[in-house]
């Protein structure tokens, strides 16, 4: 079992501890100023305020744990540079769970219990985020994910929280889409039996399109980690279906869509934000291009916010944000709002102040929480055209 990748950052310049098979590479920890700031929250209290993230660093959804890394790692050096918070200084700790719930589950566990974080940021995946979202409750520290969106994630307890779309609203909008823009009525499934995020936002859009008057003519299944879905896919065909949703992760997209179109099926594919990667157009190659998914935001929008995030971005990683770095960034700065909006550092000060978020000016969209801690927002669809994901349309909650 390789041991987690962890990364601190202290003030706005980036320490990282690679531990890489067995073997750490250790490194110095810079000193951070005291907060000696009268009024600010625990003035007794010196010394960084430590953050805790988990993500996928590694294993076959990798750049989704370092697009949301990335985000949170910009939005923590611009706090730390415009002064942090109270006075101090934000430290992220962040650990590899490789992709495996169970390891998201034990390096949530070593944040509180061994880091003494104060809060939590991940996980991207529903499936990993369910295994963290107890372990929090239970040590009653406040975790955001940024985008996981399966509604059971939030359920877990009143510490838990997201700033991202839940998935019968994403799934609303995928139908909406098919129905009204794409004008079509024949529709199959193909999910991810393994991934609860898959499962529930199959489940979703075949509600709402059944409602509208689609008509579901196949619903097929596979499992993470699976490369041959020829024997599903061709009984798709069969069907002849004038779309098929795949609301699954981009590594196995990318395959199905070749595999499609070596069947002969040309019917686009429709899928969720777990597309979201610049890895699918390079799995899918041509066969891919022509599709439709749900996502959190597009890099096109024109608004000063985004075009501002996206420079400062570039800047720091050489590349454009996706969505999951987008819901990074706003994670971690709709923590470090509501700490400095609580009287406290005190867990409980600072779940209330997530709590009554409202109107948060994120990068993705005004954020606003609502009673079962999930983000009221916007939804955008874009279109894989080459390797570009061009924007369609927005829609509103």
């Amino acid at each position: 079992m390789h041991s987690p990748v962890a990364f601190k950052f202290t003030n706005s310049l980036l320490i990282a501890t690679l531990f890489l098979g067995l073997s750490p590479i250790g490194c110095k920890k810079k000193q951070v100023p005291q907060d000696t700031a009268s009024g600010s929250a625990q003035t007794t209290s010196v010394g960084p305020i430590k953050i805790g993230e988990v993500g996928s660093m590694t294993g076959s959804e990798a750049t989704f744990g370092t697009s949301t890394h990335n985000g949170i790692d910009l939005a923590i050096r611009q706090i730390n540079a415009a002064g942090g918070v109270h006075g101090r200084m934000l430290e992220l700790i962040s650990l590899d769970d490789q992709g495996k719930p169970e390891e998201a589950a034990t390096a949530v566990t070593k944040l509180i219990t061994q880091n003494g974080v104060t809060a939590i940021l991940g996980e991207v995946a529903s499936s990993r985020s369910l295994a963290m979202a107890p372990i929090a409750q239970t040590h009653k520290v406040p975790m955001i994910t940024p985008s996981s969106t399966n509604p059971k994630v939030t359920e877990q307890g009143d510490f838990i929280f997201r700033v991202c779309f839940i998935d019968p609203f994403q799934g609303t909008v995928m139908a909406k889409f098919a129905l009204e823009t794409l004008k079509i009525k024949k529709v199959a499934i193909l999910r991810d039996i393994k991934n609860d995020y898959s499962v529930g936002l199959a489940n979703y859009f075949a509600e709402t399109f059944k409602k509208g008057g689609g008509e579901i003519v196949m619903d097929q299944s596979y499992g993470a980690g699976d490369i041959d879905f020829k024997s599903q896919l061709t009984s798709i065909r069969t069907k002849t279906p004038e779309a098929i949703f795949v609301p699954g992760y981009y590594t196995e997209v990318g395959l199905i869509a070749r595999q499609a179109r070596e069947l002969g099926i040309k019917a686009p594919l429709m899928g969720g934000d777990g597309w979201d990667s610049p890895k699918l157009a390079e799995i899918g190659g041509k066969a891919i291009e022509g599709s439709y998914f749900s996502n959190h935001y597009s890099s096109e929008d024109q608004s000063p916010e985004i075009q501002t995030f996206i420079g400062k971005f570039k800047e720091a990683y050489g590349v454009v944000p996706d969505g999951l770095s987008a819901m990074g960034y706003d994670a971690a700065r709709v923590l470090a709002d509501a700490m400095t909006r609580a009287p406290s550092l005190d867990p409980q000060a600072i779940r209330d102040a997530i709590a009554a978020t409202k109107d948060f000016a994120g990068v993705t969209g005004k954020i606003t929480i609502d009673s079962n801690r999930n983000a009221v927002k916007a939804a955008v669809v874009l279109k894989v055209v080459g390797t570009q994901y061009k924007y369609q349309t927005t829609i509103q909650p």
